[in-house]
């Protein structure tokens, strides 16, 4: 299931986004393009995400799970390190608990910025099916590569978290947040790996994501919400008035403050 999802044929200036629910109605809501900056951008996706969570039925048989479940029901895992921008706006907005998944493509050797699969911290591996073929590596070959990315994606983990534990994720909606989505292929290995670790359901959000990554991602995720599906897609920092890099105190800070005292 797709909500919350736009396809225009450029870069407009207003987008109306459909929001299918389930019983066919459609809600429009219009989005200044670019993003101003990723906090803008999760403020929108906030929106789109609780539009969502409304349409699913609660186990207690009432209208939406917006209205009748507690935030420990929902917990939004923001994709370092621009993710957590993004998703600190969801989960404040929710209002819902906030923790990091921490996910690593594999790139090609001879091009790092080409994509072959995907890791997370907890060891889930996705390589494509056809990386071998394409790059000419052996499988022992790709898993060392993939097992490098492991383990960076490990150290990673343990700077942005600063000794804070990991909260729980079974049984929750995991609510996984990019600040976009142009393959998919790193958001599919955190579905995989919120899946493992005990969701009850995953749901994939983000700003503005490809045509593409939308196809990847719909049959692994149980929905996926995004504001803006262009029909041109390039790069993800193209929808952006500010694309800036996030550094990882600012991701410490964020985990800290929903933290609390």
């Amino acid at each position: 299931m797709t909500a919350g999802t736009s396809r225009e044929a450029a870069a407009p200036v207003r987008s109306g986004t459909d929001d299918p629910s389930q019983s066919g109605r459609a809600r429009t809501v219009n989005v200044e393009l670019p993003f101003r900056d990723r906090k803008v951008a999760g403020e929108r996706l906030a929106d789109a995400v609780a539009a969502w969570l409304a349409t699913v039925p609660s186990t207690a048989g009432r209208a939406g799970l917006t209205e009748v479940a507690p935030a420990g029901d929902v917990l939004v895992l923001g994709i370092p390190r621009g993710g957590v921008v993004v998703a600190a706006e969801v989960a404040r907005a929710l209002p819902a608990r906030l923790d990091i998944l921490v996910a690593h493509k594999i790139g090609a050797p001879e091009d790092p910025e080409f994509a072959i699969g995907a890791v997370t911290a907890d060891g889930t591996v996705l390589v494509a099916p056809w990386a071998a073929r394409e790059t000419g590596l052996a499988p022992d070959s790709i898993q060392v590569l993939a097992e490098r990315e492991i383990r960076l994606a490990r150290e990673r983990e343990g700077r942005l978290r600063a000794g804070r534990p990991p909260l729980s994720v079974a049984g929750s909606i995991a609510i996984l947040v990019d600040d976009g989505l142009a393959t998919g292929s790193t958001v599919h290995a955190a579905v995989l790996a919120a899946r493992a670790l005990g969701a009850a359901r995953v749901v994939v959000a983000a700003p503005v994501a490809s045509r593409e990554a939308v196809a990847l991602l719909e049959p692994v995720a149980d929905a996926v919400v995004v504001v803006l599906v262009p029909a041109r897609f390039h790069a993800v920092g193209q929808w952006y008035a500010s694309f800036d890099q996030v550094s990882d105190d600012v991701v410490r800070s964020l985990l800290a403050a929903d933290a609390g005292p």
